[in-house]
């Protein structure tokens, strides 16, 4: 396996395993739906399971994000430092929902009582907040920038980049209606606004673990560096 197909290959894994958070929209529901949880017996062990699995969610994305830079940086690197950039960012404010959350969790452990119903309550609603900024707008600014990257390099399909577009179009489209109240953060409407997107990333992650990148100026630039390489390394010893 080359090079480049097992840097392909590893973005793809890390774009598929960035999906298994989706449970998280159950588990999540008694903490953020009900403004009495921090008073009553649980269950902790759904948010707690929930919040395991976002923590991989946060280091997988970062993870695309280095794992692809050296290859589409050749195309822009200023994107492609926009694109790491912009995963971190998403992947910082995935770590503060999960620990508004846990702090849920903690204060009815700590049996702090009625005193701490505005607490627990603000910080649901600031999860709700941060979700809708780190999980919602920001994977839009993502497929804008990765997105054109792929589209001009053609190392995939232009039908997936075109995808990324289109989806992060109606993804903002659902940010503003959540905003301004028009839309709940957790709505079949706001579901199917985000649908594409998800349908971008994923195909992106199939295709990259399946077919590898498409033959471009850009690979075969690199594959014609890497023999360079491997004579240099195995000069130095016996210029040493």
């Amino acid at each position: 396996m080359s090079p480049l197909r097992k840097t392909a290959l590893a973005a793809g894994v890390l774009y598929l395993l960035t999906f298994v958070s989706i449970p998280t929209l159950f588990l999540y529901d008694q903490v953020r739906n009900n403004p009495k949880y921090i008073l009553g017996p649980g269950p902790d062990t759904a948010v707690l399971f929930g919040g395991i699995l976002e923590i991989i969610v946060a280091l997988a994305g970062i993870g695309t994000a280095v794992v692809l830079y050296p290859v589409v940086k050749r195309q822009d690197e200023g994107r492609a430092l926009g694109f790491v950039g912009a995963r971190t960012l998403e992947a910082a404010g995935i770590l503060a929902g999960v620990a508004c959350l846990l702090t849920i969790v903690s204060l009815r452990q700590a049996g702090a009582g009625t005193g701490a119903l505005v607490t627990g309550q603000t910080l649901a609603i600031l999860y709700g907040r941060i979700f809708l900024l780190s999980q919602s707008f920001i994977p839009a600014v993502n497929a804008l920038l990765l997105g054109s990257l792929l589209y001009q390099s053609r190392l995939v399909p232009r039908v997936l980049p075109v995808l990324g577009f289109f989806g992060a179009a109606l993804l903002v489209a659902g940010d503003i209606g959540v905003l301004f109240g028009l839309l709940g953060l957790v709505s079949s409407p706001a579901a199917l606004l985000a649908l594409p997107i998800a349908l971008w990333e994923f195909s992106l992650g199939v295709y990259l673990t399946v077919k590898g990148f498409k033959p471009s100026p850009i690979t075969a630039a690199m594959e014609a560096a890497e023999p360079d390489r491997s004579i240099s390394g195995a000069a130095t010893p016996g210029v040493a």
